[in-house]
């Protein structure tokens, strides 16, 4: 009986990694194959062959087996491909497979770009050598003859998977194989230099070497590790795949990553407008346009003249990306070479214009970035930026955060020019969005670190000390208003004065709530919505208010007189309509808690509660999200919260048995933060702060207000929120006597009855 290759040392030898794993594994395999073609007996007019991924020798654990079993019209050849197919069955390998004579392979490959390039690393396996030797000859000149159709559809392809999967440069959880500058571009490189010899240059060739074994190496360690056969690398296995490839920490294995898949994309950008220019030379004639300072647009490609001032004009870098980026023009990789060798340094302070092409290139969007990772490319970008080194390509690793910092900025500061026309100073914006974070690549909190390094920046950008001092607190302040807005009652006026101390002017709040918002934008896609705006947003209209009035507070709105004439009629009252819950009942000790577990039992999140207390009367306004009850069966959950105020709901019991029925697994890493219980007596005068940080499950808001409760605490605001796979809640609470808890052992107890709460199960 065949050897199954599942069962072999290779897989299990610690010794063999990365690209010796895959080489081992993938000679590993070719013997076994060979032992099966061998017991098939006669092969006379048939070949066995390697294609693909297997074609090339790329093989790992995940990867598809893919081969080809060529015939010559021989009429045993379906007896031989069930005895070849059945036993690699029966390893339970993933087998891509197919039979075909020459022509037929040559036919389907005209038409079909994978099958096409399949063909193009085809190798024996067993069998009749001149058959495979045949249709590769055949499939590559074919390949080279369809070149222009061929290269059409790769690079269609190419730009919508990029569009799709991301880039594993800058994603925290790249796609090791899709995401751009990932091992499928490395694979359409080759393609296009088989198709064209011109296209691709030989530094080029040789410059993949290095980025391929890295990318390759990842992905096999990742496979090994996980069994699985996802390319997406995942913060929860990032460490062990490090550790696998003899890395310090996962930090430094995705550093290597990121600037392994740079250089492919680079490559890749160069080589896709090499084959554009081609393409549309021979529809229409070449055009050629001065932009001065030397600068030349030829076609869409952003040339040097012999005499510009490279060694002269130390603002020319930032002229070029600019004037990239303002008429979507690639940049010769000759171009950037000749900048980072021949440009000399800006002076301190920089002259005017450099201020002034920086932040216009910024104002561009978008559109900046890619101009600003080609000065990046050359280290122009960190020349011209020292503080920006410490940030490239850094890893962020908590699962709300999607950029490495270094993107992120880039992104935020893109953003931040999508909105730079509500604020009368633009360029203060879209430069907090550039430097918010540039402290993360320090020790220290990056904040006050970045606040010292933003101060240099724009002292050497030739600023007016007070303009410098608006961008040293839009580094400090940059998360206070989302902070403050989600986790503070904005209806306290401790709350109001202390975000109205801390920012101190009008326009630098309008800077702050812009900056706010494009920051949250450039952070992932669950980090701004419709409820943040609003919170964010009345944040700054009560704090700009504050400022104008000269300390006078909005009045607090709730409860309305109607709300409160309603409370005191004494009925019970339970209302879902949209996204806000009334609830009107007779105060008792956990009526808040009894509320968030009914609407756990839904999936309903409670976002925000505003409660108010009158004359032994209860009344609750929730803002709440998730959940198809909202939606599906509002009736159902109003009867549900009815039902648990009665208490006629096991709540818990309910809640332990929903817990088991959709416990799962999250396929992000590491949470965002640790389970910790703050208590503060400071930001309130009138109540004291719990602030609750944990992971989500479950009933845990339940859990948590129910042990508030249990301990003779009033809940009269509560803020909550998911950051990722994590809760951030806050509530405002006052003891049984109606005072702040400022007793030591009384604090301890709450402390650990509510981290006991997070830890149960329901």
């Amino acid at each position: 009986m065949n050897a199954i290759p599942a069962t072999s040392v290779v897989l299990s030898d610690s010794s063999l990694v990365g690209t010796g794993l895959s080489r081992a594994y993938t000679a590993e395999i070719d013997l076994w194959l060979q032992s099966v073609v061998g017991g098939v007996g006669e092969m006379q007019g048939v070949a066995l062959a390697a294609v693909g991924g297997y074609g090339r020798g790329d093989l790992s654990m995940g990867s598809d087996l893919d081969l080809l079993l060529i015939h010559n019209d021989s009429g045993h050849v379906a007896e031989v491909a069930e005895r070849i197919w059945y036993p690699i069955w029966d390893t339970g390998m993933k087998l891509g497979h197919a039979v075909r004579t020459i022509d037929e392979a040559l036919e389907l490959a005209s038409g079909d770009l994978d099958t096409a390039t399949s063909l193009l690393d085809i190798r024996l396996i067993g069998g009749e050598q001149k058959l495979v030797d045949e249709l590769a000859s055949k499939s590559r000149a074919q390949w080279h003859d369809n070149a222009d159709k061929m290269l059409t559809l790769l690079s269609e392809g190419t730009r919508q998977r990029h569009s799709e999967a991301g880039e594993v440069a800058f994603l925290l959880e790249p796609d090791l194989k899709l995401s751009r500058g990932g091992l499928r571009d490395v694979h359409a490189l080759h393609w296009i230099d088989l198709a064209d010899d011109g296209l691709m240059e030989a530094s080029e060739r040789q410059g993949l070497i290095g980025p391929h074994d890295a990318l390759l190496s990842a992905r096999v360690e990742l496979h090994r590790s996980t069994g699985r056969h996802s390319n997406q690398l995942l913060l929860q296995d990032q460490d062990e795949v490090a550790s696998a490839l003899g890395y310090s920490d996962a930090d430094d294995l995705m550093a290597d990553l990121a600037q392994a898949a740079r250089t492919v994309a680079w490559i890749t950008d160069a080589v896709l407008h090499r084959m554009h220019l081609r393409s549309t030379r021979r529809r229409w004639r070449s055009k050629v346009r001065d932009a001065g300072h030397g600068i030349r647009l030829v076609d869409e490609t952003l040339l040097l003249d012999d005499d510009a001032p490279v060694s002269s004009d130390p603002v020319l870098p930032l002229r070029v990306a600019y004037i990239a980026a303002r008429e979507d023009a690639f940049i010769e990789r000759s171009v950037l070479d000749r900048l980072a060798d021949e440009c000399p340094s800006l002076p301190d302070p920089w002259p005017d214009d450099a201020r002034e092409v920086l932040v216009d290139l910024l104002l561009l969007g978008s559109d900046s970035i890619r101009t600003l990772e080609a000065l990046d490319q050359v280290d122009l970008l960190s020349r011209l930026l020292p503080e920006w080194a410490p940030n490239r390509s850094r890893p962020q690793r908590n699962a709300y955060h999607r950029y490495t910092v270094d993107r992120h900025l880039m992104e935020a500061a893109a953003e931040a020019a999508n909105i730079a026309d509500r604020v009368e100073r633009p360029d203060l914006l879209v430069l907090g969005g550039l430097f918010h974070d540039i402290g993360k690549g320090y020790p220290g909190d990056h904040s006050e670190v970045g606040v010292d390094l933003v101060r240099r920046i724009g002292t050497r950008m030739g600023y007016p000390p007070a303009d410098v001092e608006v961008l040293a607190a839009l580094v400090r302040h940059h998360l206070l208003l989302p902070d403050i807005a989600s986790r503070r009652d904005l209806e306290d006026e401790d709350t109001i004065r202390f975000v109205a101390e801390e920012i101190g002017s009008v326009n630098t709040l309008e800077l702050l709530g812009a900056l706010t918002e494009a920051d949250s934008i450039a952070t992932s896609h669950s980090a701004w919505n419709g409820w943040k705006a609003e919170l964010v947003g009345d944040l700054i209209s009560r704090t700009s208010h504050y400022l104008q009035s000269g300390g006078n507070v909005i009045p607090s709105e709730f409860p309305s007189e109607e709300l409160l004439a309603r409370l005191l009629a004494d009925e019970e009252h339970v209302e879902l309509k949209g996204h806000e819950l009334t609830v009107m009942t007779e105060d008792r000790r956990g009526t808040f808690s009894r509320v968030a577990g009914a609407l756990a039992l839904h999936g309903v999140e409670i976002l925000e509660a505003q409660l108010h207390t009158e004359n032994g009367r209860a009344l609750e306004v929730l803002r709440v999200g998730g959940g198809i009850g909202i939606d599906e069966r509002p009736k159902q959950v109003e009867e549900d919260v009815r039902r648990a105020l009665r208490g006629r709901v096991a709540i818990r019991a309910r809640l332990i048995q929903r817990a088991r029925n959709y416990r799962y697994q999250r396929a992000t890493a590491a949470r965002l933060v640790a389970p910790q219980v703050i208590i503060d007596n400071e930001l309130s005068s009138s109540h004291t702060v719990l602030e609750v940080r944990g992971p989500d499950s479950i009933g845990v808001l339940y859990r948590v207000t129910r042990a508030i409760a249990d301990l003779d605490l009033d809940i009269y605001t509560a803020k909550v929120q998911t950051l990722g796979d994590d809760v951030v809640d806050a509530f405002y609470v006052l003891d049984s006597d109606g005072m702040k808890v400022t007793d030591i052992s009384h604090q301890r107890e709450i402390e650990l009855a509510i981290l006991t709460a997070i830890a149960a199960d329901a």
